[in-house]
């Protein structure tokens, strides 16, 4: 009767652990903080300043570069990033529509737009330390 009694105690917290792994698996990874950027052109590598807000899954914030700066919105499910952005050039308005998994302080991922499919990679800049004498 022990015995039986010992297997449903095991039985009971693995099923419990797993509902635990099975939850934090479902959060989001955490993307807020500033992320520097670069995007494979035919003309060559661009960099750009990605700066990220997150509350739950959904993500907003800035992408600025050397052509001006952009507003986003998007999502993150898993380790999975989405989001979209609006240019405005002299030939028009279009979207870029951004997708990357994260890794850590990395990502990697695809831009779709009108003119084609381009790779692009981030990493999380480290915020620069306070001045100790203030």
């Amino acid at each position: 009767m022990k015995l039986r009694s010992f297997h449903w105690v095991v039985t009971c917290a693995v099923l419990f652990l797993s509902g635990i792994a099975a939850r934090g698996a479902d959060e989001p990874v955490k993307v807020v903080g500033n992320w520097e950027m670069n995007t494979e052109t035919r003309q060559g590598s661009v960099t750009w300043t990605l700066k990220i807000e997150q509350e739950g899954e959904k993500i907003k914030g800035t992408l600025k570069g050397a052509r001006g700066e952009s507003s986003f919105t998007g999502s993150v499910k898993g380790n999975t990033i989405r989001f979209s952005v609006k240019r405005e050039t002299p030939r028009g308005e279009f979207t870029i529509e951004y997708t990357g998994t994260v890794d850590s302080d990395s990502i990697k991922g695809t831009a779709e737009a009108p003119m084609g499919t381009t790779n692009w990679t981030a990493k999380r800049t480290k915020e620069k330390e306070k001045d100790k004498e203030n």
